[in-house]
């Protein structure tokens, strides 16, 4: 009598669905007691993320936000109350929320300053980790508005001169529509590389480049677990330094929120919440021209970009977020790869609460 022939070995990657991944990560915060509005927010900002491949700020990160939820280090559904503060501005307290839910909501809520003011701005204290950046630009864009999205962060790398996190790696977020053209989303680090992917490499077991990240004495270093004990090095000397102090001003100082490196590390303070800032500024696009020629400028800053003589081996100009515009497109299409050894701690959690798996996990 023959054996069976054992299972082939399940592929290294597995596809997802847009609709799929929301689903499955709106139900994993569901299980942690976020409201299913809100976990149907974080949901999204997280497979937004995988959509335009920036895989380091999607669903894996899921087990570390649900981590301090179940530690009581974030509130899963707290009331949110906005303050004014003048006819354009408001601030909130985020209460320890979810940093998705917060920051979606104060941009909701400048929107709404904006349509009525022509600008909207909004201050966040006592917020947490928000994602990506472009989330939140992509958020006004495809309301018809312009819009600048600054967050501080847990200390990353040092002041300039200096030795020893301090500063972190708070997106600089500034988007612009253009209809009918490619819209301006640039969503950027001060320092030459995001810590995600430092993380990404050490779950990966590969070194990382030289340029990116300093040891715990200030060497440099392309160990990925000696980067995360070090600090990041900033972009442009000097300039990136600066950079990330602006945040820390504009988010921490001027909110009310935690600075000058008291933001808490969500992977590694378990003693308090985090603590971190957020800055918010919407604007129509007309507030200087009329929205048809300020669509019109747009459209030739484009043209003109893109038409721009290429440097030797540069096949196409691109402006910044088209190529994670593209890859979105691409993966609505034919869906999301993700690796199997990054989704199986999510799949841990869904199976001990009882949670139903995607097809093919």
């Amino acid at each position: 009598m023959t054996q069976p022939k054992d299972a082939s070995p399940a592929p290294e990657r597995v596809l997802l669905t847009a609709q799929t991944a929301r689903e499955f990560a709106a139900a994993l915060f569901e299980k942690t007691g976020v409201p299913q509005p809100d976990a149907a927010i974080a949901a999204r900002c997280l497979v937004r993320a995988d959509l335009r491949g920036v895989d380091t700020h999607g669903i894996v990160r899921i087990p570390g936000y649900l981590k301090r939820i179940e530690a009581g280090l974030v509130d899963p559904a707290p009331e949110f109350v906005f303050e004014p503060v003048g006819p354009s501005v408001a601030r909130l307290d985020g209460r320890d929320g979810l940093g998705f839910v917060i920051a979606t909501r104060a941009v909701d809520h400048a929107l709404g300053l904006a349509a009525e003011h022509g600008i909207g701005l909004v201050g966040v204290r006592n917020s947490t980790h928000f994602g990506m950046g472009a989330t939140y630009l992509l958020q006004a864009i495809e309301a018809g508005y312009g819009a600048m999205v600054f967050t501080n962060a847990s200390p990353a790398m040092p002041p300039w001169g200096g030795r020893g996190e301090l500063f972190g790696t708070s997106p600089f977020a500034v988007g612009m529509p253009a209809p009918g053209s490619v819209p301006f989303v640039l969503d950027m680090s001060p320092t030459v590389v995001a810590r995600g992917k430092i993380r990404k490499a050490e779950r990966e077991g590969r070194a990382i480049p030289d340029g990116w990240a300093v040891d715990a004495e200030g060497n440099p270093t392309t160990d990925p677990g000696e980067a995360l004990k070090g600090g990041l090095l900033p972009i442009g000397g000097a300039k990136g330094a600066g950079l990330s102090m602006m945040m820390d001003i504009l988010c921490g100082v001027l909110t009310g929120a935690r600075f000058a490196g008291d933001v808490g590390d969500q992977y590694k303070v378990f003693d308090r919440p985090q603590g971190v800032g957020h800055f918010i500024f919407v604007f129509r696009p007309d507030l200087f021209l009329t929205a048809q020629e300020a669509a019109a400028r747009m459209a030739h800053l484009v043209k003109t970009v893109k038409s721009t003589p290429k440097a030797a081996g540069v096949d196409e100009i691109f402006m910044p977020g088209e190529i994670e515009g593209r890859c979105e497109v691409a993966r609505l299409s034919e869906g999301i790869p993700y690796r199997r050894v990054d989704l199986a701690p999510l799949v841990e959690i869904a199976k001990a609460g009882g949670t139903p798996l995607p097809r093919g996990l």
